[in-house]
């Protein structure tokens, strides 16, 4: 028996069609969990059970949410991955993308949270598990928007922990820092030079390498997990070790 205790519980993950969330429903599943993957485009790797899901509108996440409860007969964890980025400084991003990435990044995690809540006040093991960052609360250049936003999501974090924990709901956040995923990839696609862009990248790492996808969606089995019972309000950094130090020469290098 696997020593997270995931087996037969029943978990919703949005933006589940690649990177972390394709991930992470990959590691629920091979754990026995049940799995309802909402995605804005589900694509033919969401193996399971799926739907189309956009965070950004509220009758999509109540369809999406009913689905998966009458599909998994109820819902214990909910994991709040769905995210877009940004690049640029405070004057940078038009007050439109602005909007757009709070509605995504932070109002999505309310809308999910809110209509997932009366399945997870009736079950035994109600948890939720946000997606914050790094950039939560370490300032990275050219992050301003997406690090606002994730800043909001670490802070939402701890407001729902304390506003749910009477009710045996944990809320718990993990934090990666620069994971190799496909949106990584696409911005160092779009550097002049991709190939010393990804070079640099990684020479910022303390640990000398970029994180992985399966790296993050396994802190979140953790977080989901009754072995994280006595765990809430509680964001896990998973980033290599860039949250405590730098490496020599790198700090201030642009990404």
């Amino acid at each position: 028996m696997s020593v997270l205790r995931l087996e037969g519980l029943r978990a919703v993950v949005t933006g589940a069609a690649s990177g972390i969330g394709a991930a992470t429903v990959a590691a629920l599943r091979s754990e026995g969990t049940m799995v309802v993957a909402l995605d804005l485009n589900p694509v033919d790797a969401m193996l399971g059970s799926s739907a189309r899901c956009d965070v950004r509108d509220s009758a999509s996440v109540a369809s999406a949410v009913a689905y998966a409860h009458d599909t998994l007969g109820g819902i214990d964890i909910l994991v709040n991955n769905a995210g877009i980025g940004a690049a640029g400084d405070v004057a940078t991003n038009a007050i439109e993308e602005w909007q757009q990435v709070f509605d995504v990044n932070v109002f999505g995690v309310v809308r999910m949270s809110a209509a997932c809540l009366p399945a997870l006040r009736a079950s035994q093991h109600g948890v939720i598990v946000n997606l914050a960052s790094i950039v939560s609360w370490t300032g990275l250049p050219n992050r301003a928007c997406y690090g606002a936003s994730k800043g909001a999501v670490y802070a939402l974090t701890l407001a729902m922990a304390a506003d749910h924990a009477h009710e045996g709901i944990r809320v718990n956040c993990v934090c990666p820092g620069t994971i190799d995923t496909p949106w990584v990839g696409r911005i160092l696609e779009s550097a002049a030079e991709p190939s010393a862009a990804r070079a640099n990248l990684v020479a910022r790492q303390p640990i000398g390498r970029l994180g992985t996808a399966e790296e993050v969606a396994a802190a979140i089995c953790y977080l989901a997990s009754p072995s994280a019972g006595y765990t809430t309000g509680t964001a896990l950094q998973i980033d290599g070790g860039t949250h405590s130090f730098v490496v020599p020469g790198t700090l201030g290098a642009k990404p």
